[in-house]
């Protein structure tokens, strides 16, 4: 998930390395000595990674009853968590509080366009998949494109199959597992329009999210740190009723507080 930098501004990631095989001091003192050295510690971790990274996650962050501690599992496939997680570098070198930059990651999740191509759906469970699907991906050399977020699609490869794509401009970051083929790169991106296209190695839960290592993940994104800035502080600010953090959105993702409800209805500009 920590993939290089697009330009010299945006900031280095901090890997928790196997948080869930560690001693529990250890993992302790690790993200302790994030804290002191950065203040504020936002989290990014995949649904796809093992459930003790999340139990560990927890515990940590209870054992070092700290609110300065984001813990952010959104449902995006590996590739589009890595994606955001960039976007959140990027914009850590901005003027942005921690409460505005945590909450942007709900914001910006809206704007990531992430699927894959396999050869099989016969294991995926994160979207739905018909039983006709099911079937034909038992027929050899059956292929199937995947748009997983941000509204689940699913279609056999053949002539004239698309997926639909950003309605505004977009690069795309594409991962090639075991599975061969060029349609991502040579068909997709010319029918979603992709401005520009780099290829890397897929993340380690990519074959445990879509259920196969025969695939090609792609994942569609606005990579220019201006607009991702300009999304965020056109939202509307407010602060936490509970801890005092400025946010945006009705939930506070260091505290967990929502908003307080007024007439049985959130405050104006406080939805997320």
């Amino acid at each position: 998930m920590a993939l290089p930098p697009l330009d010299e501004r945006t900031l280095p990631a901090v890997v928790l390395r196997d948080l869930d095989r560690q001693p529990l001091d250890q993992a302790l003192s690790a993200v302790q000595t994030l804290i002191d050295q950065y203040g504020h510690l936002v989290v990014v971790s995949s649904q796809a990674a093992p459930p003790g990274v999340e139990r560990r996650l927890h515990t940590i962050r209870s054992l070092l009853e700290s609110d300065r501690i984001a813990l952010f599992r959104p449902d995006l496939p590996p590739l589009g968590l890595a994606v955001l997680a960039r976007q959140l570098r990027q914009l850590a070198s901005c003027d942005l509080s921690p409460g505005v930059l945590a909450s942007a990651g709900r914001l910006l999740t809206h704007y990531i366009h992430a699927g894959a191509l396999l050869g099989s759906v016969a294991r995926l469970d994160r979207i739905p998949v018909g039983l006709r699907s099911h079937a034909k991906s038992w027929v050899p050399g059956s292929q199937f494109a995947v748009l997983a977020h941000p509204e689940p699609q699913l279609v056999k490869l053949g002539p004239g199959a698309s997926l639909a794509g950003p309605e505004f401009g977009t690069w795309m970051l594409v991962a090639k597992g075991q599975l061969q083929s060029d349609w991502v790169t040579a068909t997709l991106a010319k029918q979603w329009s992709a401005q520009g296209l780099r290829e890397i190695a897929p993340p380690a839960e990519s074959a445990a999210w879509w259920g196969t290592n025969k695939l090609v993940e792609f994942a569609a994104f606005l990579p220019d740190l201006s607009v991702l800035y300009q999304l965020v502080t056109s939202v509307r600010q407010s602060s936490c009723h509970w801890c005092g953090i400025d946010v945006i959105g009705d939930r506070c993702v260091f505290c967990s507080a929502t908003a307080p409800l007024v007439n049985n209805e959130l405050p104006a500009g406080r939805g997320s």
